[in-house]
């Protein structure tokens, strides 16, 4: 599961991962999109929220992952929903770090509803 793993450093010899790799990967995260902005693929999900202030603690859940991880993401915050964008700077696409992340942030949400 995505959810146990840790996040692995990149390096030079890191690669991203193929269109098959990511579409595996992708069926075991909920919702979540491919999307792909200056040539490069993302993985990019919306989270709603029933006010600003929670959706403000969310954010702040995720850039503490982000830390945790020392992986980082685009998150913008708006009244009410919170979008986060994982990709590998380093190599230009998506690693398994990014599905890892993605699935934590599930996790996080999930944690938030109960």
């Amino acid at each position: 599961m995505l959810i146990n793993k840790q996040c692995a450093p990149c390096n030079g010899e890191s690669q991203a991962l193929s269109t098959d790799q990511q579409n595996a990967l992708l069926k075991q995260l909920v919702d979540w999109q491919r999307v792909v902005r200056n040539d490069v693929p993302q993985l990019e999900k919306s989270y709603r929220f029933k006010n600003f202030k929670l959706a403000w603690a969310f954010s702040d859940k995720v850039a503490s992952l982000a830390e945790e991880e020392f992986h980082h993401p685009t998150i913008v915050l708006e009244w009410g929903k919170v979008t986060v964008t994982w990709w590998s700077h380093s190599i230009k696409g998506l690693h398994e770090n990014d599905f890892i992340c993605a699935a934590k942030c599930d996790a996080l949400f999930e944690s938030n509803q109960g």
